[in-house]
């Protein structure tokens, strides 16, 4: 008797959800900050169909955002919506929103969601265009964001620099030697495009920011036409090394590349220069081997790395050896000194038990991390043993003056409701009892990046609890 066992990126916490959820006057425990005035954001894959089961892998799907709405203390809406490409658009059997975009690169963006110059905006990466959505998360269409004339675009991981009102992104293109690194002032126009190639096409997800660089991440995993057919075009080249490019963020100075030990950035927590003709890289970072299919498998861990400039020379150091992702610093500090940083916690589990065990070979684990990384010391907030918890997303108090004066935000299973809670905790006490939890009716399936997006719109009085729409997420 043969045994079909289901893919565990289609069931349990990974399961995508079929229905576009309205709620309104969300009930809480405990209590909300009452000077937040703005959105919980995050992003992630929720496929709508999947052409064969037993291939899928979870970073693939048509985004969906699920957002919560604070305000004076409340709660006030959850809502979740998949961006509206043009295929998830024909699938809702709705029209096509916004101009058209060439047919092979009409994606809907599922790993960022972010905020900048009074806009919404879901992201991707890869050449992929971004879409708008309006402040309740409906799709506007495709937009121009970081555009450039060579066909980029800003990025999953934009970074907005506080210090001088722009947003930066390290724009890549599958199949493609070249990287610009672009730059858009705070209304949103870009002002600087520089190129720079980079052979063999290394997937840079992401990149780093000090007060005068920008920071290219080489890696071995490249671009590999071999295996567009998967959907994730890109395998490890044992052949190849890692390296850290240093660049000018004005300027034409020539790219400084400092060899490191092969592995890949999955995430740069944050970079900065230390005034002494050296430059601090803190960096979640993967091991030989990665492999997109199984994350967890190359184990992860927040390593620095501090370049000297001078000598030209590159120490790298562990941190913490937790299998961890998704750092996030106070984005106050992006590019500055920091001495915190948050991470999630990542789980491995041994081989399936079984055809119904629906464990992932990797996934996200029941605690957030915070580093002191002045002390060297580590707390973990943990959820307990079914709490999921992904990303977690710093936010500063009111006339903070501590860098970690603040809350730290995230989306928690509740597993003895079967739904999700918005977790508020307090990052000074990080492991103590969350300041508020906002129960929402629904599950929200772990997902990727997202942020706190401040600003307010005229006030609702939607009734409470609505399904907008039904689709099956499983044919």
């Amino acid at each position: 008797m043969t045994t079909t066992r289901r893919n565990r990126y289609l069931s349990g916490r990974f399961a995508p959800v079929t229905e576009e959820v309205t709620a309104h006057d969300l009930p809480v425990t405990g209590r909300i900050p009452s000077h937040l005035d703005g959105r919980y954001l995050r992003n992630g894959p929720n496929p709508l169909g999947v052409e064969d089961p037993a291939t899928h892998l979870w970073t693939l799907g048509a985004g969906m955002v699920h957002g919560v709405r604070i305000r004076d203390g409340r709660a006030e809406w959850y809502r979740n919506r998949w961006v509206r490409s043009g295929s998830v658009a024909d699938r809702l059997g709705e029209p096509r929103r916004g101009t058209r975009v060439d047919e092979r690169l009409d994606i809907s963006p599922n790993v960022q969601v972010a905020g900048f110059a009074g806009r919404t905006f879901a992201l991707i990466e890869g050449g992929i265009r971004p879409y708008e959505l309006d402040y309740e998360l409906n799709t506007l269409g495709p937009c121009d964001l970081g555009a450039t004339p060579e066909g980029y675009s800003a990025n999953a991981h934009s970074l907005f620099d506080p210090h001088t009102g722009e947003l930066h992104a390290l724009a890549f293109r599958y199949g493609s030697d070249d990287v610009q690194h672009i730059v858009m002032d705070a209304g949103g126009t870009v002002r600087r495009v520089r190129t720079d190639r980079v052979p063999g096409n290394p997937y840079m997800h992401d990149f780093a920011l000090t007060e005068h660089h920008v920071l290219l991440f080489d890696s071995p995993v490249v671009f590999s036409p071999a295996h567009l057919a998967t959907g994730v075009p890109f395998a490890w080249d044992p052949g190849r090394g890692a390296r850290v490019g240093v660049l000018p963020r004005e300027g034409d100075g020539a790219v400084r590349w400092f060899g490191l030990a092969p592995g890949l950035v999955g995430h740069a927590l944050n970079a900065y220069e230390t005034g002494d003709g050296r430059i601090v890289v803190d960096v979640v970072r993967h091991g030989e081997g990665f492999d997109i299919r199984d994350v967890g498998a190359s184990r992860p861990t927040l390593d620095r790395w501090t370049l000297d400039l001078a000598r030209g020379t590159a120490r790298e150091e562990r941190l913490d050896d937790r299998v961890q992702e998704f750092p996030r610093v106070d984005s106050r500090r992006t590019g500055r000194p920091h001495r915190y940083g948050y991470t999630a916690a990542v789980e491995l589990y041994a081989a399936p038990a079984g055809p119904d065990d629906d464990r992932p070979a990797e996934g996200f684990g029941n605690a957030l991390l915070k580093h002191d990384l002045e002390r060297g010391t580590t707390e973990a907030h943990e959820f307990g043993r079914d709490g999921t918890v992904g990303e977690g997303v710093f936010v500063p108090a009111e006339s903070s003056v501590a860098e970690d004066d603040g809350y730290v935000m995230a989306y928690v299973f509740a597993p003895e409701r079967a739904a999700t809670d918005l977790v508020i905790l307090s990052a000074r006490d990080f492991t103590g009892e969350p300041l508020a939890r906002v129960h929402l009716p629904v599950r929200v399936p772990v997902g990727l990046h997202g942020n706190w997006v401040p600003g307010a719109e005229p006030r609702s009085g939607d009734p409470a609890v609505t399904v907008t729409r039904s689709a099956r997420a499983l044919d």
